[in-house]
């Protein structure tokens, strides 16, 4: 699209781009595209204004709904994620609670075990230690006949 009346000239070429300049010649009296005068308005009635400020503040009711309506569905999703992290705290809790109730009983029946372990240990020491009372009650009356020769 060039006329007469425009130039373009290139300036010069960049990495970002082109860089133009455009001259326009002289306007010319004979073409007029534009009016020199603006265009009348037309007279507005009252019904017309009425009616654009009805349209106007249903547009606004409308806009309003809207942001409302944003704004329940972003609380509702607040909610909904607060929800969700509480029930992930409770089961994190119960499971942590369930591991530490398991740790317990094992601790519990290990100790047990122990515990019973050392007491078969200490009944077996307890009829070493008879037996050999015994033994040496039963030498010790033979012994000091022999003894006191």
């Amino acid at each position: 699209m060039s006329s007469p009346d425009i130039q373009v000239k290139e300036l010069d070429k960049r990495a970002s781009g082109q860089a133009f300049e455009v001259i326009l010649g002289a306007p010319t009296p004979d073409k007029s595209d534009f009016p020199l005068s603006q265009p009348k308005k037309k007279d507005v009635s009252l019904e017309e204004i009425q009616r654009k400020l009805d349209a106007a503040e249903e547009r606004r009711k409308n806009h309003e709904a809207e942001v409302l309506k944003h704004l329940a569905e972003k609380r509702e999703h607040g909610k909904e994620v607060q929800q969700k992290a509480m029930e992930e705290n409770n089961n994190f809790s119960k499971m942590a609670e369930e591991k530490l109730n398991q740790k317990m009983e094992a601790n519990k029946e290990n100790r047990t075990a122990l515990m019973a372990a050392m007491n078969e240990k200490f009944k077996e020491k307890d009829k070493k230690l008879e037996e050999v009372r015994k033994n040496k009650e039963t030498k010790e009356p033979g012994s000091e006949g022999t003894s006191e020769d």
